[in-house]
C-alpha cells in the first residue's frame, strides 16, 4: 500500500510516497481503510524536524505523518469491539512512528476510535478527532468554570472553534479573539464577546493561536494559561499558571463530538480535499494560512 512519510526532516518537498506492507491489527486494534486524513500543524512540525530536534524521533528508516483519520474498518484484532465494515473516525497519536494516517490503510487502537454516525460523511468526520479532543482536554486542564472568564485565541480556527463551543456548553463566559470577518462564526459557536485585537484581562486563556507571551499577558494574576504546543510553554513568571495540553485518544469524547457534528451543532469545515500524492502541496497551503476549514488527504 502507499503511504506519505519523511526519511529526513525538511521542507514540504521532503514528503515521499512509498510502498509498504499493509499493517495487521493486534489485540485491541483495528485496521482502517483511510477515506480521509486531516492535515494539522503538528504534521508540519514533524516534517520540519521540530521533534527530531527534541530527540523524540527514533525511527530508523522513515517517519509517518498524520493524526486524524476517518474510514472503514477492514480488519479487527482480538477484543477490538468493532466489526469489518464499520465506519469510524480515530485519533492516531504520536510523532515517533513509521506510519501515520497519511496512508491507504492504518492500524489504530480500538480505544482511539468511534463510530461515525449515519448522515455524517467520512470526509467531514476526518476533521473532528484532533481538534475536538485538543479543545476538550485543554478545558479539562482549566477545571470547572465557576463564573470565570475565558479568552480563546484563534477562536475561528480548528481548535479554537471547538474550544469556544465546548467552553460555552460547560458554562464559561467566553470571549473569542478572531478577525471581524469571523464574528458570525465565533458568536454562533457560543462566544458572548468578540475582540479583534489582544486586549483585556481574563481569568483563563486557551491559546489556540499560539500567541504565547502575548496571551499570557492577557491572563489575570493568579489565572491559568493553557497552550497547544507542549514543547513551547511560555513562562508565567510566577504570576500565571502556564501549561499545555498533551492530547490523547478518548473514544467517548470523540463519539460525542462526532454526534454533535452530525447534528449540525458543531461545524465540519473542509477547505480542500487533495489526493495523497499532493501531501506536500497540502503542507504548503496549511503553512500559508489565511483559510477557514481543513485540508484533507484522500488516499483511496
Amino acid at each position: 500500500m502507499r503511504a506519505a512519510v519523511i526519511t529526513a526532516p525538511g521542507s514540504p518537498d521532503a514528503i515521499e510516497i512509498i510502498d509498504i506492507a499493509t499493517p495487521e491489527p493486534g489485540a485491541g486494534e483495528i485496521r482502517v481503510r483511510v477515506a480521509a486524513a486531516g492535515v494539522n500543524p503538528v504534521d508540519l512540525q514533524t516534517r520540519a524536524g521540530a521533534f527530531h530536534d527534541l530527540g523524540w524521533i527514533t525511527q530508523p528508516d522513515h517517519v509517518g505523518l498524520g493524526w486524524d483519520v476517518a474510514g472503514t474498518v477492514t480488519a479487527v484484532g482480538p477484543g477490538a469491539g468493532f466489526a469489518v465494515g464499520d465506519r469510524v473516525a480515530a485519533l492516531s497519536e504520536g510523532v515517533d512512528r513509521a506510519l501515520g494516517t497519511y496512508a491507504e490503510e492504518v492500524v489504530v487502537p480500538a480505544a482511539a476510535a468511534a463510530v461515525v454516525p449515519d448522515g455524517l460523511s467520512l470526509t467531514d468526520a476526518a476533521t473532528v478527532p484532533l481538534n475536538a479532543l485538543t479543545a476538550a482536554q485543554a478545558l479539562d486542564l482549566l477545571g470547572a468554570p465557576e463564573g470565570r472568564t475565558l479568552l480563546v485565541t484563534g477562536a475561528a480556527g480548528g481548535v479554537g472553534g471547538y474550544t469556544v463551543a465546548f467552553a460555552a456548553e460547560r458554562g464559561w463566559r467566553v470571549t473569542g479573539l478572531a478577525r471581524s470577518t469571523d464574528a458570525e462564526f465565533v458568536t454562533a459557536a457560543g462566544a458572548s464577546a468578540l475582540i479583534t485585537e489582544p486586549t483585556g484581562a481574563y481569568d483563563a486563556v486557551v491559546d489556540a493561536a499560539v500567541l504565547a507571551d502575548a496571551a499570557v499577558a492577557l491572563t489575570r494574576d493568579g489565572g491559568h494559561y493553557v497552550g497547544v504546543i507542549p514543547p513551547a510553554v511560555p513562562d508565567g513568571a510566577g504570576r500565571v499558571r502556564t501549561e499545555a495540553v498533551m492530547v490523547t485518544a478518548d473514544s467517548p469524547t470523540l463519539a460525542k463530538a462526532l454526534a454533535a457534528t452530525a447534528e449540525g451543532t458543531l461545524p465540519a469545515r473542509v477547505h480542500a480535499a487533495l489526493p495523497l500524492e499532493q501531501a506536500a502541496l497540502a503542507h504548503k497551503a496549511v503553512a500559508a494560512g489565511g483559510t477557514r476549514g481543513r485540508h484533507l488527504l484522500i488516499p483511496n
